[in-house]
């Protein structure tokens, strides 16, 4: 029931009466209560339990990372010179966030320009803003070449690229700065110039093409490992480092590549960044390492092998410590210069490279057949099995005749009896054809799988091709004969065997110490062992008259030239070389031309009684018929190896002998 009306004493008029409480919508209280304290609830939440991730949004948002490199390690050779380190490369680069205000008055400088020239063509806005930029841009470079006397202009697209995508990083306007024209800038510019002069580091080889296939490349990349940085979720600009490509650079590449640096910096809506940075940490150099080479021998090496271009040779040289299998010497030719790769390698090189084939290390990927220097597996071989002995004759007429093919022997002008060591001294075929069909060809196979000539030997390099040593077996595996031809020509190092220069080193080096393995390595240690691995299994008369056939060799055989009074510069009289040359030849095409290409070949150790070096050199004639002989040219080249060797190293001459 409606309550009556009341009258105000005050005033005398009616006042309406209204309830006061209406016990009917008391039912919505605890409807109102339950929303507000869900409300409450969501406010709490948003507030307490999702303040970080509204925070970690925010930094997101308002942060930037920048990655810088470290410097790579630096590489040395055995004594501790300088193989490949870092060079100073001066640049001048620009702070775009030091430029808003100028890019805003040149782009309304530029808009009203188009307005006033009441041209109907007027670009968008996007576009009046690319070209106010650029026009500063031009504006300070022209400044940089009046100062250096340079022509330079911007590059308008990989500007606009850098600002859409790079904006933190100062965009480089010159990156090749000499040091003269360093010191000028530095000189002139305003200390409160937006242009910074700045020195970065560029990999530098200052041996040139020295040891080059060894030593390998680098090229640019952005893979920064940013690992354990903080600021893993924020947008990250990185700033173009290196990475190894060849060589050692590619094989320890995570040891020479240096740890990135940091740089946390908040940004403006913009994009722009504002100082002083939040977080910094400079990038640290890479590790170094020190290699077993020897420069010194390395350089008389490549001298030897000569420029490819002007009548040098096609091949390799290695050398290596026979106690150790450290790598003295590693080189091959054509060559390249690791140097040429900065600021960026022009395409006028890789094509002369990919002419010459010079990308390949032959010291290790180049696959020969061995020629007479495999005659030592023979010996060994037959030795091992009986069928050789040191007095052991065969009759040499020059000709053998081996089911309806004539073998003949044309390494030497004697003919008649030929005794063991006038065989390896003279290097006759028919001695060693004779011997290897009374001893078979799977012995001769099983010798040379014994030294490692089929298996990569393991040294620290990313490429390395591995031997192929035929033998009857496989043969008839496949389904394919092997005849007596087969056997004959295996023994001079023909048919389908094939090794590499740093395999026929290595066997050459574990032959000096008397034992079949010598795992090689490009690392030096000046503490490591004497390497110790299985003994050949040569008697002590066998391995004399091994030995003293290969010093022969030296004297009076196919590898006189290294005491030849013709090679005065050499003058080796003074050293016991313990040596075998051989020439192996292959078909070949060059120049249109098909025919029979000739392999110079040298294998050797020295000195013969206690040896500390061995040496295996491979030269390939580049066109058929070319005369290319292991005596007349791979065996001087070894002998200049030596030669340097000795010089260095004068207590390991033999104390009966003078130098």
């Amino acid at each position: 029931m409606q309550p009556p009306d009341k009258t105000d004493p005050r005033s005398g008029t009616l006042v309406e009466a209204h309830k006061t409480y209406d016990k009917r919508i008391i039912i919505f209280y605890p409807a109102i209560g339950v929303l507000l304290l869900i409300v409450a609830i969501g406010f709490a939440y948003q507030q307490l339990f999702k303040a970080n991730e509204y925070a970690e949004s925010e930094k997101i948002q308002s942060l930037r990372r920048i990655l810088t490199p470290g410097p790579r390690g630096n590489i040395y050779d055995r004594e501790g010179r300088l193989l490949v380190g870092n060079l100073a490369r001066y640049a001048v680069t620009i702070n775009l966030d030091e430029l808003r205000a100028e890019f805003r008055r040149a782009y309304l400088i530029t808009r009203r320009n188009y307005r006033e020239a009441d041209d109907k063509n007027i670009p968008s806005s996007r576009q009046l803003w690319i070209i106010a930029r650029y026009a500063v841009m031009q504006r300070y470079l022209d400044r940089i070449n009046e100062i250096t006397g340079r022509d330079e202009t911007v590059n308008a697209t990989r500007f606009q690229r850098h600002f859409n995508q790079q904006l933190l990083i100062p965009y480089t306007l010159i990156d090749d700065l000499t040091p003269g024209e360093y010191a000028r800038l530095a000189e002139q510019l305003p200390v409160n110039s937006p242009l910074r002069l700045t020195a970065s580091s560029i990999r530098y080889y200052p041996h040139g093409s020295a040891a080059a296939h060894v030593l390998g490349y680098i090229r640019s990349s952005d893979d920064l490992d940013a690992e354990g940085f903080p600021g893993e979720n924020l947008t990250t600009f990185k700033m173009r480092g290196t990475t190894g490509r060849d060589g050692l650079e590619l094989r320890f590449n995570e040891h020479l590549q240096g740890k990135p640096g940091y740089t946390i910096y908040r940004v403006d809506p913009a994009g722009y960044r504002i100082e002083p940075p939040l977080e910094h940490q400079r990038a640290v150099q890479g590790q170094s390492i020190v290699t077993s080479l020897d420069i010194d021998l390395q350089k008389v090496a490549e001298a030897q092998l000569g420029d490819i271009d002007n009548d040098g040779y096609r091949g390799a040289v290695v050398a290596l410590d026979v106690l150790t299998g450290e790598v003295l010497v590693l080189a091959s030719n054509p060559g390249y210069n690791p140097n040429d790769f900065f600021p960026r390698l022009s395409q006028t090189t890789v094509d002369k490279m990919n002419t010459q084939g010079a990308w390949y290390n032959l010291a290790t990927q180049g696959l020969y057949q061995p020629g007479s220097t495999f005659k030592i597996i023979d010996a060994i071989a037959g030795f091992r099995h009986n069928v050789l002995k040191p007095d052991t004759e065969y009759y040499c007429d020059g000709i053998l005749r081996v089911g309806n093919r004539n073998f003949v022997c044309n390494n030497h002008s004697m003919r008649g009896e030929m005794s063991f060591r006038d065989a390896i001294a003279k290097s006759c075929n028919i001695f060693f054809y004779r011997e290897s069909l009374v001893l078979g060809a799977q012995p001769i196979a099983d010798e040379a799988r014994r030294f490692g000539l089929d298996q990569r030997t393991g040294i620290e390099l990313p490429t390395e091709y591995k031997g192929n040593i035929p033998d009857p077996i496989q043969r008839r595996a496949r389904g394919q004969p092997w005849a007596g031809g087969d056997t004959v020509t295996m023994a001079i190092g023909q048919n389908e065997i094939v090794v590499t220069p740093l395999e026929m080193a290595c066997f050459a080096a574990s032959v000096s110490r008397n034992e079949t393995r010598t795992p090689p390595t490009l690392l030096h240690d000046p503490n490591r062992p004497r390497l110790r691995t299985a003994p050949i299994g040569l008697t002590s008369e066998q391995r004399i008259a091994l030995v003293d056939a290969m010093r022969e060799t030296m004297k009076t055989g196919s590898g006189r030239m290294l005491t030849n009074p013709r090679f005065k510069a050499l003058n080796l009289g003074y050293l016991d070389i313990a040596g075998k040359t051989g020439t192996a030849q292959r078909e070949m095409s060059a120049n249109g031309k098909r025919g029979i290409g000739h392999l110079g070949w040298f294998i050797g150790f020295a000195p013969a009684e206690n040896p500390r070096i061995a040496v295996a050199v491979v030269l390939s004639g580049d066109i058929p018929g070319e005369d290319v002989g292991g005596g007349a040219n791979a065996a001087p080249i070894a002998g200049y190896v030596l030669k340097k060797y000795f010089e260095k190293h004068p207590d390991q001459i033999p104390a009966q002998t003078e130098m």
